[in-house]
């Protein structure tokens, strides 16, 4: 008998060891594509793994170098909140990024722009490492409005430290900054995590260094529940054939997202999807049937796995003569699906309405033969009426099927253009277009791109508006006319300042308090070296900048004492303009000041106990706030080898005493 307990033990212990998790299918860390660019101006994409969430662009100002660790050492395990709910993230890439350059005037911006607005619950954002710096979050919702700090910190779900750790940032939730150790020491592992609650089209990281050389780290989760539903069949005679159905599931903003058709039972199953409101499933049914009711319907699956809300059930039957039907299209030819079309009989009877198929096309059926119906489209938003209008009238049904009640709908025009700024795109900038005459304006956000387009606009004037970031100038307005055509190449170009900086030494040691003259576009600023030796000039419009030390009482500059940097329009960071004094007597040869063409964004020597971005100090991370991984393993091992001796020796025994 207590072989068989054994048999058993080892048995569910194997199978605890080797069984995938099953909520590891709904909760998904995002992943990213390789970083492009340069210091100063990278861009990749992420891209949530719950189907239907948006993807988003990242660019970011951040200095060299930002990395995409792999997640094997640095993680947040399922002692960390976020990890207890949406599953550890071990394996799972992250950011790593750094400041805009390394003092405490010059923070880095970050921001992610979604393809199309986020799902509004069932997502998740972390930042990590913040100790020796400061993260203020920012957003814009699906309209492209600025939220509010009250907002921003309804999404704050609380501070954590996941290298287990007592280190802590702390929130505040006027500014929507969340700030490391009040001494800005370099620590590990202190984090922030949120969960936003409305739809938005981008958010943004301003990061500012405190102290050191910090960085920070960011993961992106989202969760993913299932749609699915019924198709019965209701014909009285004949039947309509279910596995001939076919369905489509759509995104709230228009992309096709999945498609299947049912079982022999009726049932059907898109698989599991990013958790929101404003899905739509439409039908389309066979040539001999007609669908009862709507043909499409809005469904949610926010709720958990199984709720009714995340169904979409329909009822079809076989066409019973005498049927009527028709198309929508629009201006191009194209169909026109989900448009409300509705059916009167003569002698004002009770009016039918049902909408368009994916392939723009309605049908009403079992209808009495006579003379005087009449079949209307209601115009859906961003339409007009097309030249035909939007109703027939005097219909007549005989013995004969009524076909090629077709209607068309132009759309309204688009005013589209892009925006960029120092020589590249700008996603998440505010655009608006407000009617002179007054009225509600229509909003929207670039793209990741910097592409926009708000469509559906009526005939008029209008002024289109941008909102331009922060540390970009240039024209941001101007007055357009909407005159029944779109209206394209409406584009933005924005300036984006420069900065230049560098350190004095001697013998490698910083002089505080030397004076620096900068020299260019607007006239003279004096700056002088603070307690690390360092200058630093912000806000700078492009042109040629010439900057001179004044070496100070007994001292002078060792090579060149002053030197011209470049500043484009792309806003360049001219770094690592250094300046090394000598004694007057030093009769050394001179050493050649750095060359002006030398890379301005190189990095700086960091301390060699900066940690690594992916090995958190103490070396591997385990499942941090619970026991560590490796040793559970290896004392699983230890019991079911354990067990695998007694087996053997149980059996050694019970076999002799056969034999006896």
């Amino acid at each position: 008998m207590w072989r068989r307990v054994a048999f058993l033990v080892v048995f569910l212990l194997l199978m605890a060891l080797l069984a995938p998790a099953s909520w590891a299918m709904t909760d998904r860390w995002a992943a990213w594509d390789p970083i492009t660019g340069t210091s100063n101006d990278y861009s990749t994409t992420v891209r949530q793994q719950a189907p239907g969430f948006p993807a988003a662009g990242m660019r970011s100002d951040s200095r060299s170098n930002v990395q995409l660790p792999s997640g094997a050492s640095t993680f947040l395990g399922t002692a960390t909140p976020p990890g207890a709910k949406y599953g550890s993230s071990r394996n799972q890439a992250y950011v790593v990024l750094r400041p805009r350059a390394d003092t405490a005037t010059t923070p880095s911006t970050t921001t992610y722009t979604f393809e199309h607005p986020t799902p509004d619950t069932g997502w998740a954002f972390v930042l990590g490492d913040i100790d020796a710096d400061l993260v203020r979050v920012r957003a814009t919702d699906e309209d492209g409005n600025e939220v509010s700090a009250a907002e921003t910190d309804s999404w704050f779900q609380g501070t954590f430290n996941y290298a287990g750790e007592t280190d802590l940032p702390t929130w505040d939730a006027a500014t929507g900054t969340l700030t490391g150790n009040a001494g800005a020491v370099d620590t590990s592992g202190a984090s922030g995590w949120f969960e936003p609650d409305i739809r938005l089209t981008s958010l943004t990281f301003t990061y500012t260094r405190r102290a050191g050389f910090p960085v920070y780290q960011t993961w992106f989760v989202s969760r993913a529940r299932p749609i699915g539903g019924t198709v019965t069949d209701q014909s009285v005679s004949g039947s309509c054939p279910i596995t001939e159905v076919v369905l489509t599931l759509w995104s709230p903003y228009g992309e096709q997202l999945a498609s299947t058709s049912p079982a022999a039972d009726g049932s059907y199953d898109f698989g599991e999807f990013a958790t929101q409101d404003g899905y739509l499933v439409r039908l389309s049914a066979p040539a001999t049937c007609a669908v009862i009711g709507s043909s499409q319907q809005t469904v949610s699956n926010r709720g958990n796995d199984g709720d009714p809300a995340s169904r979409a059930d329909f009822d079809v039957r076989a066409i019973i003569p005498q049927p009527l039907s028709g198309t929508v299209r629009d201006g191009a030819g194209s169909p026109v699906a989900g448009v409300a079309v509705t059916l009167t009989p003569p002698g004002g009877g009770t009016p039918i309405t049902t909408t368009t198929s994916p392939d723009g096309t309605y049908l009403f059926d079992d209808l009495e033969i006579g003379i005087g119906y009449a079949v209307a489209v209601t115009v859906p938003a961003g339409y007009r009426p097309g030249p035909e209008g939007t109703e027939r009238t005097g219909i007549e049904i005989d013995t004969s099927p009524v076909v090629d009640q077709d209607f068309v709908v132009l759309a309204l025009p688009a005013v589209s253009g892009t925006v960029t700024g120092g020589g590249g795109t700008l996603g998440g900038v505010q655009v608006t277009l407000t009617p002179t005459g007054g009225g509600a304006p229509l909003t929207t956000s670039t793209r990741a791109d910097g592409s926009y387009d708000l469509t559906g606009v009526p005939d008029g004037d209008y002024t289109l508006a941008i909102v331009a970031p922060d540390g970009y100038a240039g024209a941001t307005g101007r007055p357009v006319t909407v005159n029944g055509t779109d209206l394209t190449n409406q584009d933005f170009a924005l300036e984006r300042s420069g900065a230049l900086g560098g350190q004095v030494t001697r013998a490698g040691t910083p002089v505080p308090g030397v004076v620096v003259t900068v020299e260019g576009p607007g006239g003279t600023r004096v700056l002088t070296t603070d307690g690390e030796g360092r200058y630093f000039l912000d806000d700078l419009p492009p042109g040629t900048w010439t900057i001179a030390v004044t070496a100070p009482d007994g001292t002078r500059v060792d090579g060149p004492s002053t030197r011209s940097v470049e500043i484009t329009a792309a806003g360049e960071i001219r770094g690592d303009q250094d300046f090394r004094l000598v004694a007057d007597d030093d009769t050394a040869t001179p050493t050649a000041s750095p060359s002006p063409s030398e890379s301005p964004t190189s990095n700086p020597t960091e301390p060699p106990s900066e940690t690594p971005p992916d090995v958190p100090s103490g070396g591997e991370l385990p499942d941090t706030g619970g026991v560590p991984a490796g040793w559970l393993v290896l004392g699983l091992g230890m019991v079911l080898a354990g067990l695998c001796l007694l087996l053997v020796t149980g059996g050694r025994r019970d076999h002799r005493d056969e034999l006896s």
